[in-house]
């Protein structure tokens, strides 16, 4: 028993007459009485009664027509799905991403793939910070990430901006009120920031700073995501530096400071396994590079 059985029994039981069922498949007619003699054979039910005047369909063959519209069409769904899948309309491209500027990117493209190709699917894994993100990429944990060049062997980057930093600061803070700090002007404040283990681009750039500035941080407390650490400071648990697009997150008690040294701090961009096979990776990618033009990288 296979699909070409309950195609035959379908145009068969549409049509009650043999001729024309043969000819709307575009086979013989004995072809296709054998086809639903090895049917009811299989079955071990009669599905037609045939007469010299006309065909009509027994009560097992009334109780098979539902089951074998259900067969084709699920069989039909799994080839087109199959197809699909080859040529990149579906299938799940799993990103890793961190930190409020790979929510703002993965909000863009996320719109813009569920409107191009609703067939893939964007299997979403925040907290994964360019660190942990771009070895994810090599192990063959995630698909596409948001990185921050250089990038491991193998993995190939479209740079999407340079990233400014800024300092958050509680609201009632000293320095809540001024235009502009600089780092030096931070070296006896607690600090709030990620922890190390996640290799985070914003925690870098911050001891850079700071190092440049003289001075080691004071952590104060580390926070696993950029909701949690704007928290802690609305809290007053301390100061924090955070990427220029974090001034979108409005929580209470936090105010953004512009940064003198915050320009430029660090590249973003994402990555993905140059060998991935994946045809719907190869879709997102180019759906990625239409909407979000590359960025020349500042001189380092």
């Amino acid at each position: 028993m296979d699909l070409r059985h309950f195609s035959a029994f379908i145009a068969v039981a549409q049509e009650l007459h043999f001729g024309r069922a043969a000819e709307k498949l575009h086979i013989a007619q004995p072809a296709l009485s054998q086809m639903i003699r090895s049917l009811e054979a299989e079955l071990d039910a009669r599905l037609f009664e045939r007469t010299t005047r006309r065909v009509r369909l027994t009560p097992s063959g009334e109780a098979l027509l539902e089951p074998a519209h259900t067969i084709r069409d699920q069989v039909e769904g799994a080839r087109r799905i199959a197809r699909s899948a080859q040529e990149g309309i579906v299938g799940r491209v799993r990103i890793g991403f961190g930190g409020t500027s790979g929510y703002s990117i993965l909000s863009l493209l996320a719109r813009e793939v569920a409107e191009r190709q609703p067939g893939i699917e964007l299997e979403l894994h925040p907290q994964m910070y360019c660190g942990e993100a771009a070895l994810a990429l090599r192990d063959g944990v995630a698909d596409l990430a948001v990185v921050s060049p250089p990038a491991p062997a193998g993995i190939a980057v479209h740079v999407i901006r340079q990233e400014r930093v800024m300092v958050a600061v509680p609201t009632g803070h000293e320095l809540a009120g001024r235009d502009s700090v600089s780092m030096a002007d931070l070296e006896e404040q607690p600090f709030i920031t990620y922890a190390p283990s996640h290799g985070s681009q914003v925690r870098e750039a911050m001891m850079r700073l700071a190092d440049q500035a003289g001075f080691l941080p004071r952590i104060a407390q580390e926070a696993p995501d950029p909701y949690s650490l704007l928290a802690l400071v609305g809290a007053q648990v301390g100061i924090s530096i955070v990427v220029e697009s974090s001034n979108h997150i409005r929580i209470d008690g936090v105010t953004y400071v512009r940064l003198a040294e915050g320009g430029d701090a660090f590249t973003l961009a994402l990555g993905w396994r140059r060998n991935n096979p994946s045809k719907a990776l190869t879709r997102v990618v180019e759906i990625m590079q239409e909407i979000l033009p590359e960025a020349v990288p500042a001189a380092v």
